[in-house]
């Protein structure tokens, strides 16, 4: 599948999945050490064609394509540009992870699964508005080495190796979020613990699956 069918297979994806609402959110795909594709600024996830996901370069000059790029663009080149590993990146507003950014409460490492894919808890970048230089660099910061942040107020950033890790990240955020409050409930939630959540990151990443 070419990357641009496939940001916009995972774009209609999160859509149906309400990871997000009608425009918002975006996604990226690397394809080459200085050049991504990313999804348009404003424009509905079901009406995009291949021809509408723009060819920029990390400093968001257009290379190719007739559309203005998501206005989170700089969000996605400064991550590329700190993590030569990133292959993809997807950004939601999933409700429940996002009422952790709105508290600015990080979500603990409960779950199995989300620590294999984000390497332990999910840290919250100190608010910017959206858009801009400074959210960037707060979300870089704050993502560290880990395939997950959420960012204060305003939603979640997953990245990784593919289009598809990054895709799955976002929704083990929000699916342990919603662990963490239903468990709320029920008494004191239990993290995992650095030693056990290292060892699940690494194996995932060195045995997990078709290796």
């Amino acid at each position: 599948m070419d990357i641009r069918e496939e940001i916009i297979y995972l774009g209609k994806k999160m859509v149906k999945e309400v990871l997000v609402a009608s425009t918002w959110g975006n996604i990226s795909g690397r394809v080459g050490p200085n050049q991504i594709y990313i999804t348009p600024s404003g424009m509905e996830y079901e009406s995009l064609e291949v021809e509408d996901i723009t060819l920029i370069d990390l400093n968001g000059n257009v290379l190719e394509g007739k559309r203005k790029p998501s206005s989170e663009f700089q969000l996605h080149c400064e991550i590329y540009k700190a993590r030569e590993d990133v292959q993809g990146i997807v950004h939601t507003h999933s409700k429940c992870a996002s009422a952790f950014a709105v508290v600015q409460k990080p979500i603990p490492p409960l779950i199995e699964d989300m620590v294999q894919v984000v390497g332990g808890e999910v840290s919250v970048a100190q608010y910017a508005l959206p858009g801009t230089k400074e959210l960037a660099t707060n979300a870089v910061w704050a993502l560290g080495s880990k395939g997950a942040v959420l960012l204060a107020n305003h939603g979640v950033v997953g990245v990784g190796y593919n289009l598809q890790e990054a895709y799955k990240a976002c929704l083990l955020v929000e699916k342990t979020a919603h662990i963490y409050v239903a468990a709320s409930c029920l008494g004191k939630p239990c993290s995992l613990s650095t030693k056990d959540v290292q060892w699940m990151r690494q194996a995932y990443l060195t045995t997990y699956g078709q290796k």
